[in-house]
């Protein structure tokens, strides 16, 4: 079922570095998946939750898989746009679809989708997704949002 739709799409924004980039001046193409971390973490924060608090409270958000694809490079002192959209929510799953844009012409670098597992943090065994969570999701999503189980 398709949860609500709400508050416009979630983007955060950096810097790439000398440090992102290899041998040949672009950004290596890991660090993507970095970039694209740190956007979902954003968007917990955004959300009201930080990690370190859910980690505190037992609960950890583990990438279960993670496809990518690089269409152009970036480079170094490009500010980049990073998107982090759940498309999908599970009883103990989220599925983000990502996109890393050069802030200066709007291009799409790199894109992907990552499936991300909520687990225990004592023993990584899977657990729901709070409530309070699950509600912040599916409250801020664009339309066509799939919640299981609703």
């Amino acid at each position: 079922m398709c949860a609500q739709n709400g508050v416009q799409p979630f983007s955060h924004r950096c810097r790439v570095y000398y440090e992102d980039t290899d041998a040949g001046g672009i950004v290596y193409y890991v660090n993507y998946l970095k970039f694209m971390e740190r956007a979902r973490t954003e968007r917990l924060r955004q959300l009201g939750f930080a990690q370190s608090t859910l980690a505190g409270e037992g609960l950890l958000f583990v990438v279960h898989s993670a496809e990518a694809r690089y269409h152009a490079p970036a480079r170094l002192d490009d500010e980049l746009v990073i998107s982090a959209d759940v498309i999908e929510l599970n009883r103990a799953s989220l599925r983000f679809r990502q996109q890393v844009r050069r802030a200066a012409d709007d291009a799409l670098l790199c894109e992907g989708q990552f499936l991300v597992a909520c687990v225990r943090a004592d023993n990584l065994k899977p657990r729901a997704i709070p409530e309070s969570l699950r509600h912040a999701f599916a409250g801020t999503q664009a339309p066509g949002l799939i919640a299981a189980g609703e």
